[in-house]
This record gives C-alpha cells, sequence and structure tokens, in this order.
C-alpha cells in the first residue's frame, strides 16, 4: 500500500487543529443543543466512525476526504469518551488524563515492540494503521482531559490555557527545528498538544461571555471551522500537494 497518511505540511497541522476544535464543540451541540444526550451523541458518533474508519481501511492510499473525515470523528469520540468518565462516571479530570496517559504510552510501546517505528511516514500495513489510529484515539481523550483540567480544574481559563499549548507546541518548534530534537518525538509531541490548544480556543470561542468565552455558541463555532475544513480538504484533494509520492518501503 502506498502510505495512508497525508504529508507533514502547514495544512497538516491547520487541519489537525480545526478538527480537534470541532471535536470539542461538535460533541457539546449534539448532546447539549440537540438534547441527544450524552449516551446517544456517543453511540452516535462511535457508529459513524467506525464507518468512516472501515473505508479508511479498505483505501490503498491516503485519501484526504476519508482521512480527515476521520480525524474529525475521532476528535468528537475521543472528547466523548473523557466527558462520559467524567459526567457519567465521576472519574475526576486528573484520573482521566492519567489514565489516558499511560494508555497512550502503553500504545506507542506496543507499536514500537512490534514495528520498530513510530514513524508515521511508514503507514503501509494495516497493523501499522490500527495502531496508528488507536494512538490517534488516546491523543484526543488526553489532550480533552489535560486542556480541562488546566481551564477549568485548575481556573486557568480558556484563552490563557490556549496560549500555554500554543507557547509548548513553539517550544517543541524550536527544539526540533534549532536543537535537532527526534523528528518523530517532535510530531507526537506536538501532536497531543494541538489536541488541548483547539480545545480550548473552541471552549473559549463557545462558551457564554460570563463564563470567560465569546459567546458564539457551540452551533456558530462548529459551523466555521467545520466550513474552514472542508475547504482545506477540498483543496488538498484537488491539489494532492499533501500525498505521498511513491510508496515507502
Amino acid at each position: 500500500m502506498l502510505n495512508k497518511v497525508p504529508q507533514v505540511t502547514i495544512f497538516f497541522w491547520i487541519i489537525k487543529i480545526l478538527a480537534t476544535t470541532v471535536g470539542e464543540t461538535a460533541a457539546d451541540f449534539l448532546g447539549v443543543n440537540l438534547g441527544l444526550g450524552l449516551t446517544v451523541t456517543t453511540v452516535l458518533m462511535s457508529v459513524l466512525l467506525g464507518v468512516s474508519l472501515v473505508f479508511q481501511f479498505r483505501a490503498k492510499g491516503y485519501v484526504p476526504g476519508i482521512y480527515w473525515l476521520s480525524v474529525v470523528l475521532i476528535s468528537i469520540v475521543g472528547t466523548l469518551i473523557t466527558d462520559n468518565l467524567v459526567d457519567n462516571f465521576g472519574v475526576s479530570l486528573g484520573v482521566t488524563t492519567t489514565f489516558f496517559a499511560v494508555a497512550m504510552f502503553a500504545t506507542f510501546g506496543a507499536w514500537y515492540a512490534s514495528e520498530k517505528t513510530l514513524s508515521i511516514h511508514t503507514i503501509i500495513t494495516s497493523k501499522r494503521e490500527a495502531f496508528y489510529w488507536l494512538a490517534i484515539l488516546f491523543t484526543f481523550a488526553l489532550g480533552t482531559a489535560a486542556g480541562d483540567l488546566l481551564a477549568e480544574g485548575l481556573n486557568l481559563g480558556y484563552w490563557k490555557s490556549a496560549l500555554l499549548f500554543a507557547a509548548l507546541i513553539g517550544a517543541v518548534a524550536i527544539a526540533h527545528l534549532q536543537f535537532h530534537l527526534n523528528e518523530i518525538l517532535a510530531f507526537w509531541t506536538a501532536y497531543v498538544l494541538t489536541r488541548p490548544l483547539g480545545a480550548s480556543l473552541g471552549d473559549y470561542m463557545s462558551q457564554p461571555v460570563a463564563d470567560g468565552g465569546l459567546g458564539l455558541g457551540t452551533t456558530v463555532t462548529s459551523a466555521i471551522f467545520l466550513v474552514a475544513i472542508a475547504s482545506v480538504v477540498v483543496y488538498l484533494a484537488t491539489t494532492r500537494t499533501d500525498a505521498e509520492v511513491v510508496s515507502v518501503e
């Protein structure tokens, strides 16, 4: 198979951050605004994610529409998993953050033990792709828990949390570009940090002014970012600027 993951360009990070924001706001929109409730929303989004991943796994290479739809849906499901643990089962944000951090590192450990690499440039087998999507699910769930822990549990606030995570991502970029931090380590560190960054941005835009947000609401915020994602994905599907030219051996 050709590599199933796009090249890491500026478009990759733009859509990733947009998708993480949608994961936060769309989950709230479906569960609260549409009145579906947390349980029904989780089941519905999980089924849609499963269908999307079936098409993703059956594809022989990177297909922008299928890949990024899967990312958006797994972002929503990751958010819902954390919300279920906190709201329905009363698990604290500190415990959920720790649990998903352990689960993520365990996945990376099993992935490396099996494949001897964590590079996203070598997602050319179904086994590697399964590790890849499982790791992504845990990064989204972890990012949701960690972002909520800082913004709400520690009362840091949404925009301050967003600035903190943006600064951390900038530090990772500098460490990689200037001090030669390992490329794979830098990528996955930044990937994890973009989740709470996007969640903080989504909450800041959608939450009421009285709660420290801009008061746009989850409907408007979700619509803005979904349109932005769709526009970039259409551009990538047309130009193929982020696709691998040849398969990876």
